[in-house]
Protein backbone atom coordinates (compact mmCIF):
# COMPACT_ATOMS: atom_id res chain seq x y z
CA UNK A 1 0.00 0.00 0.00
CA UNK A 2 1.50 3.57 -1.37
CA UNK A 3 -0.08 6.39 0.63
CA UNK A 4 2.28 9.76 0.56
CA UNK A 5 -0.54 11.84 1.13
CA UNK A 6 -1.24 14.96 -0.60
CA UNK A 7 0.91 16.64 -2.81
CA UNK A 8 1.17 19.97 -4.95
CA UNK A 9 0.69 19.68 -8.31
CA UNK A 10 0.16 23.30 -10.03
CA UNK A 11 -1.64 24.67 -6.81
CA UNK A 12 -3.74 21.39 -6.57
CA UNK A 13 -3.58 19.34 -3.77
CA UNK A 14 -3.65 15.51 -5.41
CA UNK A 15 -3.07 12.35 -3.27
CA UNK A 16 -0.14 10.00 -4.28
CA UNK A 17 -1.76 6.60 -3.48
CA UNK A 18 -1.97 3.65 -5.07
CA UNK A 19 -5.67 1.99 -5.38
CA UNK A 20 -4.98 -0.07 -2.26
CA UNK A 21 -4.78 2.86 -0.07
CA UNK A 22 -7.36 4.69 -1.72
CA UNK A 23 -10.13 2.14 -1.40
CA UNK A 24 -9.01 1.59 1.95
CA UNK A 25 -10.08 5.13 2.35
CA UNK A 26 -13.38 4.75 1.29
CA UNK A 27 -14.01 1.59 2.56
CA UNK A 28 -13.20 2.97 5.93
CA UNK A 29 -15.50 6.40 6.07
CA UNK A 30 -18.41 4.05 4.56
CA UNK A 31 -18.29 1.59 7.35
CA UNK A 32 -18.03 4.29 9.71
CA UNK A 33 -20.57 6.28 8.01
CA UNK A 34 -18.37 9.27 7.52
CA UNK A 35 -18.63 12.06 5.30
CA UNK A 36 -15.73 11.80 2.81
CA UNK A 37 -15.02 13.43 -0.95
CA UNK A 38 -13.28 11.68 -3.28
CA UNK A 39 -12.47 12.25 -6.97
CA UNK A 40 -10.33 10.68 -9.49
CA UNK A 41 -8.66 13.53 -11.23
CA UNK A 42 -6.59 13.81 -15.15
CA UNK A 43 -4.94 16.84 -17.01
CA UNK A 44 -8.45 17.69 -17.60
CA UNK A 45 -9.73 17.75 -13.85
CA UNK A 46 -6.14 19.58 -12.60
CA UNK A 47 -6.04 22.31 -15.29
CA UNK A 48 -9.80 22.95 -14.30
CA UNK A 49 -8.57 23.64 -11.03
CA UNK A 50 -5.45 24.85 -11.47
CA UNK A 51 -7.49 27.79 -13.72
CA UNK A 52 -10.39 28.34 -11.46
CA UNK A 53 -10.14 29.17 -7.81
CA UNK A 54 -13.54 28.42 -6.36
CA UNK A 55 -13.15 25.03 -8.00
CA UNK A 56 -9.56 24.33 -6.74
CA UNK A 57 -10.73 25.80 -3.23
CA UNK A 58 -13.37 22.61 -3.77
CA UNK A 59 -11.12 19.93 -4.96
CA UNK A 60 -8.34 21.02 -2.27
CA UNK A 61 -10.62 20.87 0.63
CA UNK A 62 -11.62 17.04 -0.59
CA UNK A 63 -10.45 14.24 1.49
CA UNK A 64 -8.99 12.15 -1.74
CA UNK A 65 -7.75 13.40 -5.14
CA UNK A 66 -6.60 10.61 -6.96
CA UNK A 67 -3.73 10.76 -10.05
CA UNK A 68 -6.56 9.14 -12.72
CA UNK A 69 -3.99 10.33 -15.87
CA UNK A 70 -1.16 9.19 -16.24
CA UNK A 71 0.52 12.55 -16.54
CA UNK A 72 -1.11 13.21 -13.19
CA UNK A 73 1.14 10.15 -11.86
CA UNK A 74 4.39 11.36 -14.14
CA UNK A 75 3.61 14.91 -12.25
CA UNK A 76 3.99 13.07 -9.01
CA UNK A 77 6.97 10.99 -9.60
CA UNK A 78 8.70 13.65 -11.43
CA UNK A 79 7.89 16.44 -8.31
CA UNK A 80 8.20 13.96 -5.39
CA UNK A 81 9.64 10.95 -6.30
CA UNK A 82 6.52 9.11 -4.87
CA UNK A 83 7.49 5.61 -6.82
CA UNK A 84 3.62 5.03 -7.82
CA UNK A 85 3.62 2.27 -10.42
CA UNK A 86 0.08 2.88 -11.79
CA UNK A 87 -2.29 5.42 -11.88
CA UNK A 88 -5.35 4.90 -9.85
CA UNK A 89 -8.06 4.92 -13.02
CA UNK A 90 -11.18 6.05 -11.81
CA UNK A 91 -13.34 3.25 -13.23
CA UNK A 92 -11.41 0.80 -12.49
CA UNK A 93 -11.57 2.29 -8.47
CA UNK A 94 -15.31 2.23 -8.69
CA UNK A 95 -15.27 -1.78 -9.71
CA UNK A 96 -12.93 -2.99 -6.77
CA UNK A 97 -14.84 -0.75 -4.56
CA UNK A 98 -17.98 -2.38 -6.03
CA UNK A 99 -16.72 -5.98 -5.23
CA UNK A 100 -15.45 -4.61 -1.71
CA UNK A 101 -18.99 -3.52 -0.99
CA UNK A 102 -20.02 -6.78 -2.07
CA UNK A 103 -18.53 -8.99 0.21
CA UNK A 104 -19.38 -6.43 3.25
CA UNK A 105 -22.86 -5.62 2.18
CA UNK A 106 -22.07 -2.54 1.90
CA UNK A 107 -24.52 -0.85 -0.18
CA UNK A 108 -24.11 1.77 -3.13
CA UNK A 109 -26.32 4.60 -4.98
CA UNK A 110 -25.19 5.95 -8.23
CA UNK A 111 -25.99 9.44 -9.16
CA UNK A 112 -25.25 10.82 -13.09
CA UNK A 113 -25.47 10.49 -16.41
CA UNK A 114 -28.57 9.61 -18.65
CA UNK A 115 -31.80 7.10 -17.56
CA UNK A 116 -30.65 4.47 -20.00
CA UNK A 117 -27.10 4.60 -18.75
CA UNK A 118 -27.74 4.45 -15.11
CA UNK A 119 -30.12 1.23 -15.64
CA UNK A 120 -27.75 -0.09 -17.75
CA UNK A 121 -24.79 0.44 -15.15
CA UNK A 122 -26.79 -0.65 -12.04
CA UNK A 123 -27.88 -4.08 -13.92
CA UNK A 124 -24.12 -4.81 -15.17
CA UNK A 125 -22.75 -4.34 -11.62
CA UNK A 126 -25.34 -6.58 -9.65
CA UNK A 127 -24.20 -9.32 -12.81
CA UNK A 128 -20.89 -8.99 -12.37
CA UNK A 129 -20.83 -8.78 -8.64
CA UNK A 130 -24.34 -10.62 -7.52
CA UNK A 131 -24.00 -10.02 -4.07
CA UNK A 132 -24.40 -6.23 -4.41
CA UNK A 133 -26.72 -4.12 -2.96
CA UNK A 134 -27.35 -1.55 -5.18
CA UNK A 135 -30.20 0.87 -3.34
CA UNK A 136 -30.92 3.31 -5.67
CA UNK A 137 -29.78 4.64 -8.64
CA UNK A 138 -30.73 8.59 -10.63
CA UNK A 139 -30.28 9.80 -13.82
CA UNK A 140 -29.36 13.38 -13.94
CA UNK A 141 -31.02 16.18 -16.61
CA UNK A 142 -27.78 18.29 -16.34
CA UNK A 143 -29.63 21.54 -15.57
CA UNK A 144 -29.16 23.65 -12.44
CA UNK A 145 -31.46 22.50 -9.55
CA UNK A 146 -34.08 24.27 -7.34
CA UNK A 147 -33.14 24.24 -3.37
CA UNK A 148 -35.93 21.69 -3.24
CA UNK A 149 -34.69 19.83 -5.81
CA UNK A 150 -31.24 19.70 -4.44
CA UNK A 151 -32.66 19.20 -0.86
CA UNK A 152 -35.01 16.15 -2.44
CA UNK A 153 -32.22 14.25 -4.53
CA UNK A 154 -29.98 14.38 -1.11
CA UNK A 155 -32.66 12.70 1.06
CA UNK A 156 -33.66 10.17 -1.69
CA UNK A 157 -30.04 9.05 -0.83
CA UNK A 158 -30.19 9.48 2.65
CA UNK A 159 -33.41 7.50 2.80
CA UNK A 160 -32.15 4.77 0.32
CA UNK A 161 -29.90 2.84 3.03
CA UNK A 162 -26.90 3.39 0.64
CA UNK A 163 -23.33 3.30 2.36
CA UNK A 164 -21.26 5.34 -0.38
CA UNK A 165 -22.26 7.12 -3.85
CA UNK A 166 -21.38 6.99 -6.90
CA UNK A 167 -21.49 10.41 -8.95
CA UNK A 168 -21.01 10.54 -13.06
CA UNK A 169 -22.23 14.20 -13.88
CA UNK A 170 -18.46 15.15 -15.38
CA UNK A 171 -15.74 17.32 -14.58
CA UNK A 172 -16.52 19.90 -12.67
CA UNK A 173 -20.17 19.30 -11.61
CA UNK A 174 -19.22 16.01 -9.92
CA UNK A 175 -16.45 17.10 -7.44
CA UNK A 176 -18.65 20.22 -6.88
CA UNK A 177 -21.50 17.88 -5.72
CA UNK A 178 -19.62 15.74 -3.64
CA UNK A 179 -18.12 18.55 -2.09
CA UNK A 180 -21.66 19.56 -0.97
CA UNK A 181 -23.30 17.25 -0.17
CA UNK A 182 -20.65 14.17 1.21
CA UNK A 183 -20.66 15.81 5.23
CA UNK A 184 -24.85 16.08 4.72
CA UNK A 185 -25.17 12.47 3.48
CA UNK A 186 -22.85 10.99 5.80
CA UNK A 187 -21.02 8.73 3.81
CA UNK A 188 -18.55 8.55 0.79
CA UNK A 189 -18.92 10.59 -2.37
CA UNK A 190 -17.01 9.13 -5.30
CA UNK A 191 -16.81 11.55 -8.52
CA UNK A 192 -15.57 9.13 -11.31
CA UNK A 193 -16.80 10.73 -14.26
CA UNK A 194 -16.43 8.49 -17.62
CA UNK A 195 -16.95 5.27 -15.24
CA UNK A 196 -20.97 5.16 -15.48
CA UNK A 197 -20.52 4.99 -19.40
CA UNK A 198 -17.62 2.38 -19.69
CA UNK A 199 -19.12 0.02 -17.70
CA UNK A 200 -22.54 0.73 -18.76
CA UNK A 201 -20.92 -0.69 -21.93
CA UNK A 202 -21.82 2.85 -24.18
CA UNK A 203 -17.96 4.05 -24.04
CA UNK A 204 -15.28 1.79 -25.13
CA UNK A 205 -11.97 2.28 -23.48
CA UNK A 206 -8.80 2.93 -24.63
CA UNK A 207 -6.26 -0.28 -25.73
CA UNK A 208 -4.44 -1.01 -22.45
CA UNK A 209 -1.46 -0.02 -24.75
CA UNK A 210 -2.86 3.42 -24.77
CA UNK A 211 -3.86 3.47 -20.99
CA UNK A 212 -0.34 2.71 -20.26
CA UNK A 213 1.62 5.34 -22.72
CA UNK A 214 -0.59 8.20 -21.65
CA UNK A 215 -2.08 8.18 -24.59
CA UNK A 216 -6.26 7.16 -23.70
CA UNK A 217 -7.28 11.21 -25.13
CA UNK A 218 -6.27 10.31 -28.38
CA UNK A 219 -8.98 7.53 -27.93
CA UNK A 220 -11.32 9.99 -26.12
CA UNK A 221 -10.61 12.59 -28.78
CA UNK A 222 -11.32 10.31 -32.07
CA UNK A 223 -14.72 9.69 -30.15
CA UNK A 224 -16.13 13.30 -29.39
CA UNK A 225 -13.44 15.49 -31.43
CA UNK A 226 -15.69 18.27 -31.63
CA UNK A 227 -16.63 18.43 -28.05
CA UNK A 228 -13.10 17.19 -26.73
CA UNK A 229 -10.50 19.04 -28.97
CA UNK A 230 -10.08 21.86 -27.36
CA UNK A 231 -9.54 20.22 -23.82
CA UNK A 232 -6.82 17.66 -25.04
CA UNK A 233 -5.18 19.64 -27.57
CA UNK A 234 -5.31 23.06 -25.39
CA UNK A 235 -5.36 21.67 -22.05
CA UNK A 236 -2.70 18.84 -22.64
CA UNK A 237 0.14 21.09 -23.69
CA UNK A 238 -0.39 23.98 -21.53
CA UNK A 239 -0.13 21.21 -18.42
CA UNK A 240 3.33 20.03 -19.38
CA UNK A 241 4.63 23.44 -19.66
CA UNK A 242 3.28 24.42 -16.45
CA UNK A 243 4.48 20.92 -15.01
CA UNK A 244 8.46 21.90 -16.53
CA UNK A 245 8.21 25.21 -14.68
CA UNK A 246 7.33 23.63 -11.27
CA UNK A 247 9.73 21.16 -12.10
CA UNK A 248 12.40 23.92 -12.54
CA UNK A 249 11.41 25.83 -9.80
CA UNK A 250 10.64 28.92 -12.33
CA UNK A 251 7.44 28.80 -10.62
CA UNK A 252 5.73 28.18 -7.69
CA UNK A 253 2.23 27.40 -6.82
CA UNK A 254 0.30 28.13 -3.87
CA UNK A 255 -2.43 25.63 -2.83
CA UNK A 256 -3.65 28.57 -0.54
CA UNK A 257 -4.55 30.41 -3.25
CA UNK A 258 -8.05 29.80 -3.68
CA UNK A 259 -11.24 31.36 -3.64
CA UNK A 260 -14.27 30.20 -1.52
CA UNK A 261 -17.35 29.42 -4.07
CA UNK A 262 -19.83 31.92 -3.88
CA UNK A 263 -23.50 31.08 -5.40
CA UNK A 264 -22.91 28.24 -7.31
CA UNK A 265 -25.79 26.07 -9.64
CA UNK A 266 -26.52 22.60 -8.43
CA UNK A 267 -27.13 20.03 -10.55
CA UNK A 268 -29.74 17.37 -11.11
Amino acid sequence: MIDHGKKNLLGVLVDAVDYEAAASKVLTAARNREGFAATALAVHGVMTAHLRRAFRYQVNHMDLVVPDGQPVRWGLNLLYKTGLEHRVYGPELMLRLCEQAAEEGLAIYLLGSRNEVVEKLSARLRERFPRLIVAGASASDFRPATSGEQAQAAAAIQESGACLTFVGLGCPRQEKWAYDYHQQLSMPIIAVGAAFDIHAGFLPQASPTLQKSGLEWLHRLAQEPARLWKRYLLLNPYYLWLLFLQLTGLKKFNPANVSPPQEDHHYV
